[in-house]
């Protein structure tokens, strides 16, 4: 018919489970793969940490709390603990104070503090001890002015801090700078139109938002405080009983065939570690649940 238009016909659209042959696999190809997920993360994580407990626990009770009670341990634990409580509100002042400049500031060398941040990662913990050795030992740089003054730093708690400090700095701020620049600068910008200090736009709009990203960092970097080695090794100077952290606890009682002892303080800090895990998973859970 002339003037009408003709309409191509449409196609039909394709249903059923022919649309989804590109997005999804056969079934044994998936279970084979669940299955080999599954006997990597059992011979990898699960079996140590039953190995840890039987072994801790394959003398009875009596031995596994006489190693967790020995003067040694306690001190060990009490140094740990020590450790973490100095090093993590510090960092986490330090993360937070740096995720606010390069997430909210545009300014020169911010991708050498970014570069920086990240130093400790890139750095083997054995070496970051070594630097700090190199630096406040008593033939380092600042070794003899330390001697002259009575300050003791390398075999002592200001060198193991120092290391620890080093080693953990950068958990709090990597898990801030992204979530903050993903949130951007305009509750902040609009707070300043509002009148509103640099203090109260921290407290009221900043924090808020973070929170629980800045909580999820401060688990990382106690987890990282309390279980650190290599650093801590190199600076401590293993002094039973003054210097020794549980993981150089752990090591000495290995090496000195006490078996059993080195696993009951091992399982001290995979209870610890456990912890970590399931507050960190609570958190999430609560973050989840918060934007939802």
């Amino acid at each position: 018919m002339a003037g009408s238009v003709l309409l191509s016909p449409v196609p039909p659209v394709k249903t059923g489970r022919s649309t989804n042959r590109a997005t999804t696999e056969a079934p044994w190809v998936k279970w084979l793969l669940i299955g080999l997920a599954s006997l990597v993360l059992i011979w990898l994580l699960i079996l140590p940490l039953v190995i840890v407990l039987m072994e801790a626990l394959k003398q009875g009770w009596g031995v596994y709390i006489a190693a967790l009670t020995e003067p040694d341990a306690w001190s060990a634990l009490k140094l740990t603990l020590l450790v973490a409580a100095i090093t993590v509100p510090l960092n986490t002042i330090f993360g937070v104070a740096a995720a606010w400049v390069i997430t909210k500031f545009q300014f020169k060398g911010k991708g050498l503090l970014i570069t920086l941040i990240d130093l400790p990662f890139s750095i083997s913990p054995v070496v970051g001890g070594l630097i700090f050795v190199l630096v406040f030992g008593s033939n380092g740089w600042f070794g003899p002015w330390l001697a002259e003054h009575d300050i003791k730093i390398i075999f002592a708690l200001p060198g193991i801090v120092i290391a620890t400090l080093f080693i953990t700095f950068p958990f709090v701020a990597r898990e801030l700078i992204p979530l903050m620049e993903d949130q951007g600068t305009r509750e902040e910008e609009a707070a300043v139109t509002l009148g509103a200090s640099g203090w109260r736009i921290f407290w009221s709009v900043t924090l808020p938002n973070i929170k629980w990203g800045l909580l999820y960092g401060i688990i990382l970097c106690n987890a990282r405080a309390m279980g650190e080695f290599g650093a801590v090794s190199v600076v401590s100077g293993h002094i039973r009983g003054e210097t020794n952290t549980l993981p150089l606890h752990v090591e000495i009682l290995y090496n000195e065939y006490q078996f059993s002892a080195s696993f009951a303080v091992a399982s001290l800090l995979l209870i610890l570690a456990l912890a970590t895990l399931l507050l960190k998973s609570w958190l999430g859970h609560k973050a989840v649940a918060e934007k939802a």
